[in-house]
């Protein structure tokens, strides 16, 4: 979904403002684990922020990965790693050679 760059400010803002207002209420916590996750959070804030900017992730990544990871699933079978390969690259690439009929 594409947002556009006054709404995204908007939503930047907003989300930035609950990551504060959550990161008050776990100071204040007396749960140990929401008190180390709250000062690791703010250790990484920055990077945080910049990612929450730049609306970055790694899920192209990891949806490739998990392509690949399925497709080496099939393959088990197979007795050269040039068809895993090759058959990873048809599926994952953008290049897709006519086949014969």
């Amino acid at each position: 979904m594409i947002v556009p760059v006054r709404n995204r400010r908007h939503l930047l803002r907003r989300a930035l403002d609950a990551l504060d207002r959550w990161l008050a209420w776990a100071s204040r916590c007396r749960i140990d684990a929401f008190i180390a996750l709250g000062r690791r959070i703010r250790a990484h804030y920055h990077p945080i922020a910049a990612t929450l900017n730049c609306g970055l992730s790694n899920a192209l990544a990891e949806s490739i990965n998990t392509k690949i990871r399925l497709i080496a699933r099939r393959a088990f079978g197979f007795h050269n790693i040039d068809a895993l390969i090759a058959l990873a690259n048809l599926t994952v690439s953008e290049h897709h050679p006519e086949l014969p009929t």
